[in-house]
């Protein structure tokens, strides 16, 4: 089994971050590029965080070695049963881990993959986060933005090692050497790191536990899903104000650029990027045969249609995101109205007011039948969700009091610490490695999660169902590749397993190895490293107050808070935009359901006497009769009641709502301009002019 479980855990890690960005990236239309070095940056992250176990309990055993100067006994249990082994002079032998990983490869592996994702997020992915949002319609012209966008980025840190350099240098005192500025450096990625990482860390420990005993709480969910779809609503009309003016100024350069212009490449370029019913109606418009010289008008330059271009990509996805958005939070709103109305069901079977568009895996609706649902919706999560919040939150007590004690070793108050130094004595590998995983996997999720759940304006959004363009993709993958070496060196100071924390002369971890001794800077091995991460108490204390929603508020961010009127009124909004997508959606199935009913009553008899009729109509007579008919329905379809209602019963005509979004024509004033039933021309309502207002 030497060597086994890294390879494993490398194709399993590399499987889930491909899963994970399979959810938020669009596979299909985002860049193939971008999709490889957010996919590498995330691997390299996850990586490292199922990794370092393995590594601990190799160090461990080596430690062993060292000290009992003996040859290690062979041993292949897997289960991790050692009780029935004999002492050997008072001391427990060493037996080999069924995960060991042989000397020389750790420290080959974690050389790799640190300073891979430090070529990610210091020069790689700021650089293709410039690319994927240039406007640019060349690759020339986008790599000349990107490196003059990143310029200033790069010119700050240019500078400051510069100066240090140059205080070296002048300094006679001081002489470093290559590895000891490679330690430096090092030291300053993880001090900046550690900085976001104490920030991050802070308000998952408490809105993780919280969040899960918030989700026990029926009421609590449907009034924040109300909240959400006010918000929601609002930033999705924005959008489509934002695109419709942005379709606008593309139609006017549309019309002013024509064929044979230089610039012509560009506005096809540009063009394809708008929505499909925008390129039809452009298309309409465009008149081929005018040359662009015979009026001497004034066109717009490469630099503006550059920067028209970049507005169109960001305006397109950003407006495909709302109406995503806003679908998957009426299923939500949807279900979670179903589950309030079944709680109370004498029948204990749980009833969807609307079934699944897309059908059900036959194995899904064998086991999990409306009983088991009524079982889990209604009495079974609750509880779930209450044990896992009171677990959450006891390993958030845990973490917060290693890290304000994980500096003391004489007494040894730091939990993780005991933990594992209980099961060093018993070498008791396979515990040492699940206690491992889990301090380290409950750690990254209080930080990644909070990463996922950060939202700058609309520059930075990580949003479901493929929904995150590139720049938040790239950005994220800066930020993982930054909190991860950080976040792994303050596990090994939790667990002691760092020298500079233990004070002690032992073996160091090879991923200690390769960060280097933070000894060459005292004040930060000494001070910042141990006094800093106190603070995520402070920062726990403010998040279980709320005091960052508080504040966002005040500067007229709506939060979602229980004892505010904005709140209240804006939960009433939304339940109201909810009712009124429902009633919607019901009139809908009805009609669906009239159609069908309708077709199979007399669906199959009008055809009988249809084909009977043509059976035995004389050619002639038929002929004859068409023609009356044509000629009559040509000259009375504007007054025959009989036949509008007939018309109208087939296609079930149903009462517009002002409010709904589309709406069926009337089929007999289809051909003319005339005015429509709902308040609008058959010309706007094909525009869709007044869409959800």
């Amino acid at each position: 089994m030497s060597g086994a479980a890294l390879g494993l855990e490398i194709v399993f890690v590399f499987f889930l971050a491909l899963l994970i960005l399979h959810r938020y990236g669009d596979f299909k239309k985002q860049h193939r590029l971008v999709i490889v070095a957010t996919l590498l940056a995330w691997y390299l992250c996850f990586l490292i965080v199922f990794i370092l176990p393995l590594d601990v309990s190799t160090t461990i055993y080596n430690r062993c070695k060292q000290a009992t100067n003996s040859s290690p006994l062979e041993n292949n249990n897997i289960t991790g049963s050692y009780s029935a082994a004999v002492p050997v002079t008072g001391k427990h032998p060493c037996f080999k881990p069924w995960s060991y990983i042989p000397d020389g490869i750790m420290p080959i592996f974690w050389r790799v993959v640190y300073w891979t994702s430090q070529f990610l997020t210091w020069i790689l992915l700021p650089f293709m986060q410039s690319y994927a949002r240039s406007g640019g319609f060349s690759i020339t012209g986008k790599i000349k933005t990107a490196l003059i966008e990143n310029a200033i980025y790069y010119g700050t840190y240019l500078l400051i090692f510069g100066a240090f350099l140059i205080y070296v240098a002048v300094n006679p005192n001081l002489h470093l050497e290559w590895n000891q500025l490679q330690t430096i450096g090092i030291a300053a990625a993880n001090t900046w790191g550690l900085f976001l990482l104490v920030l991050l860390l802070g308000y998952g420990l408490v809105e993780i536990p919280r969040s899960h005993w918030n989700g026990a709480k029926r009421g609590y969910l449907l009034m924040k899903t109300y909240f959400k779809a006010a918000k929601l609503m609002t930033e999705k009309a924005d959008a489509e104000e934002n695109l419709e003016d942005i379709m606008e100024e593309v139609r006017k350069v549309n019309e002013s650029i024509k064929y044979n212009h230089p610039l012509r490449k560009c506005v096809d370029t540009i063009l394809k990027k708008c929505p499909t019913e925008y390129q039809e109606k452009m298309g309409r418009n465009m008149d081929d045969y005018e040359d662009f010289d015979e009026k001497h008008n004034t066109y717009p330059s490469e630099k503006s249609l550059v920067k028209l271009h970049k507005q169109v990509i960001y305006s397109v996805q950003r407006h495909r995101r709302t109406q995503v958005q806003w679908r998957i939070l009426l299923e939500q709103a949807f279900y979670l109205e179903d589950v309030a109305k079944n709680e109370t069901s004498a029948t204990r079977q749980f009833v969807h007011t609307f079934q699944p568009q897309e059908p059900e895996n036959r194995f899904i609706q064998y086991f999990y039948s409306p009983t088991v649902e009524w079982y889990w919706e209604c009495l079974l999560r609750p509880w779930f969700y209450r044990i896992l919040a009171v677990v959450l939150a006891v390993f958030s007590v845990i973490v917060v009091w290693s890290e304000c004690t994980f500096f003391s070793t004489k007494p040894v108050l730091s939990l993780f610490a005991v933990f594992i130094q209980l099961a060093e004595r018993t070498y008791n590998y396979i515990y040492i490695e699940i206690a491992c995983f889990l301090s380290i996997f409950f750690l990254s999720i209080c930080v990644y999660s909070t990463v996922f759940r950060i939202r700058v304006f609309n520059y930075y959004y990580l949003a479901s169902h493929h929904q995150t363009d590139a720049y938040s993709l790239l950005f994220s993958g800066m930020l993982f590749c930054r909190l991860t070496p950080p976040l792994c060196l303050n596990f090994l100071g939790l667990t002691h397993m760092d020298s500079t924390i233990s004070h002690q002369d032992t073996q160091p971890t090879a991923y200690t190895s390769i960060m280097g001794s933070m000894k060459v800077l005292s004040f930060i091995a000494d001070g910042f490293y141990i006094y800093y991460p106190m603070l995520v108490v402070i920062l726990c204390i403010a998040t279980y107050f709320s005091l960052g929603t508080r504040c966002l508020n005040l500067l007229g961010f709506q939060q979602f808070m229980g004892d505010n009127d904005m709140t209240s009124d804006l939960v009433d909004e939304g339940k109201e935009l909810i009712r009124r997508e429902k009633r919607k959606r019901q009139r809908q199935e009805e009609g669906e359901n009239r159609r069908r009913e309708w077709k199979e009553r007399y669906g199959n008899n009008r055809e009988d006497s249809t084909r009977n009729r043509n059976v035995h109509t004389d050619p002639k007579e038929s002929n004859y009769s068409e023609t009356n008919t044509n000629r009559l329905s040509k000259y009375t379809r504007s007054n025959n009641r009989t036949e509008r209602d007939r018309i109208e019963l087939l296609q079930d005509a149903e009462p517009l709502d002002f409010n709904a979004e589309t709406f069926t024509d009337d089929p007999l004033e289809s051909e003319s301009g005339r005015y429509q039933p709902g308040g609008r021309y058959l010309s706007m309502s094909r525009s869709k002019i007044f869409d959800d207002v």
